[in-house]
Parts: C-alpha cells; structure tokens; sequence
C-alpha cells in the first residue's frame, strides 16, 4: 500500500451528517474535558501545586479524541510527556489523574511519577515516558504482544515531531514491519520540538520515514476531530487485518509553550492567535454540533458538567494526602519466582 497524500480537514456538511448527536456530544464532553482540564493544571502550576515538569496539551485535543473514540477495548495506548490528555480519553479519571499531578497518595502512581509517568493497567495505558522517542520502544513490544497472545489488538504508540528524529523510532520502524506486528505509530506533529521549529530540525515529511521499510504512512489534519476519525479508523482497520504497521502523522498545534516553564518567545503571538481563531478544533466541533440541531442549553450542560469534574479534580487533589516517605522503597524491586 502507497502512503497516502494528505488529507486536508474541511469539515464538510455530509461529514456533520455522518455522525449522530449522541456521538457529536461525546466528542464535545471528551475533548472540552482535556481543554479544561489542562488549563485547571496549568493554574495549579502557576500556584505552586503542581511542581516539576507539566506540559499541556492544549490545542491538540482533536488528535487524542478522534483516535481514541474509533479504538476497541482490547488496543493498548503508550506516549510520552504530553500525557495528561491520552490518560482522559482512555477513560482515567480526573480525580487520579490531578492528584498524580500534585504528588498525592490517590494518584495514579501513588503521587511518585508527577506529570510525566502515570499508567492504569485496567484502561490499558502503558503511560507518559519522560524519554523521548521511548513511547515508540515500548509501543512496538506492546504490539509483538498482541501478535503473541492473538487478541486482535493494536498497540497504539504516540510520538511528537522531535521524537520523529530519534534513532530508535528507526529501529522500531525496522522491527515493526519485519514482523508485521499491529502497531499503529502516531506522530503528534505540532510544528516545534521544544523551541525548534520542524522546518529546521526534519528533512522531508515525517508520515514518509517508514516507506524504506513498506510501512504506509498519511499526513492529517489533526485540527478536525472528523478527520482524524477518518484516517483512525483506516489505518486501524489496515492494521487488524493483518497488514502490519501503519504511520499517521497528525498536523496539529499547541497553543502553549513546551511546558510550563517555556515562554513561547520563538513564536508570534499573530501564529498562534490564527490558529486560535481559525483552526481551533473545540470551536469548529461546536460549529458541528449547531448545524446538527444541537441547542445550545444541551452545550451548556455539557460545560457545566465539565467544569464540575473538573473543579472536583482540582479540591480532590488538594485535600488528598502525601505519601509517606516509606513509598520510597516501594515499587522499585520484583522478584521473579
């Protein structure tokens, strides 16, 4: 299979028809959970709550959302630090997830992993990894394990565009496609590693690195939630089927810095306050959700939902405990028998 053109994101009105209301709320709620969310994180931060590393996805939901909601229940899901948002979509909960953030005991991880290592066993994430490029390592042995126990699944394994340029993601391509495991490689393209724009840092189109191993690969429009549902579920499908790995890269955007302490200064403000306004992937699903006949009393209970999960996250958080110094030595050691 040829790698696939681009496909641009022009939400037509046969594409709004295509999808229910039911389905359209869902995509609303999921994704205004992950906005909300992270600008809940990012004031926690700013009050000294949150501390260590914290970056946010905002700007980036339509990629997360469109992806997760065309998976099945057995797929896996592994990405780097980037993570708050795939641990929402995969259904973990905003309580676990913020207390993880502010280092309490009712974590994820027990308040010892912080922002970028939180998994849950029972959603299947295999979580956020602070190395870049490691998602990618760890994405394609979860993907020789679906081979091994035969589940029909994928794993699904996110990377950003700097991640793009390290050598292991070379190796995995290689492995991948030498052993036709069920992995889907998913490139967060969101046009800056770090500070360093993609034009400087990457030769050629990133969705084009597997071709030398017969991996087929799709440029996306990662701004359209419908779009990035489309491309999913083909390359799914194609995956499943038995055809080995598939590459989606996914144009995107993130409306803040790297991370929390990063000032953004390697940007106009006119760049991002075009995508805001133009290419924003909540507004331009709720432009969807008006045309389908949605009222606007139904988003606003859907809002008011999600600001109280999320102002709950955020008390749930702060009232929970720290752990007690004796979680030091917990985790860290498993004999085998």
């Amino acid at each position: 299979m040829a790698a696939a053109k681009k496909k641009n994101g022009a939400m037509t009105e046969a594409g709004h028809q295509a999808h229910g209301r039911d389905e359209l709320k869902k995509l609303y709620r999921d994704m205004l959970l992950i906005r909300r969310f992270e600008e809940k994180a990012g004031q926690l931060y700013g009050m000294g709550l949150i501390g260590g590393f914290c970056h946010l996805y905002i700007g980036q939901e339509a990629v997360v959302t469109g992806i997760t909601s065309v998976q099945q229940k057995q797929d896996t899901v592994v990405t780097s630090y980037r993570d708050h948002a795939h641990m929402l979509a995969c259904g973990m909960e905003a309580r676990g997830i913020m207390a993880e953030l502010t280092g309490r005991v009712t974590g994820y991880s027990r308040g010892k992993g912080g922002s970028m290592h939180m998994f849950s066993r029972d959603e299947n994430f295999f979580g956020g990894h602070g190395i870049v490029g490691a998602s990618t390592s760890i994405g394609t042995g979860l993907g020789f394990a679906h081979k091994y126990k035969k589940d029909n699944g994928v794993a699904i394994a996110y990377m950003g565009d700097g991640a793009a340029n390290q050598g292991q993601v070379a190796e995995c391509y290689n492995m991948a496609a030498l052993w036709q495991l069920p992995i889907l490689f998913v490139i967060e393209n969101n046009q800056y590693g770090m500070g360093t724009s993609v034009k400087r840092s990457s030769a050629g189109q990133l969705y084009k690195r597997g071709e030398g191993y017969g991996i087929p690969g799709e440029q996306v429009d990662g701004m359209d939630v419908f779009t990035v549902q489309a491309a999913a579920r083909q390359a799914l499908d194609y995956i499943r089927s038995g055809n080995g790995p598939y590459i989606l890269e996914m144009m995107t955007y993130r409306y803040r810095g790297h991370s929390m302490s990063d000032p953004a200064k390697y940007r106009s403000k006119e760049e991002v306050n075009k995508f805001k306004e133009e290419r924003d992937p909540i507004t331009h699903l709720k432009e969807a959700m008006m045309s389908a006949k949605i009222s606007e009393s139904e988003i606003q209970e859907i809002e008011k939902e999600i600001k109280d999960i999320v102002n709950d996250s955020a008390t749930f958080s702060q009232e929970s405990p720290e752990p007690d110094p004796s979680e030091l030595w917990t985790d860290v050691l498993v004999e085998a028998q």
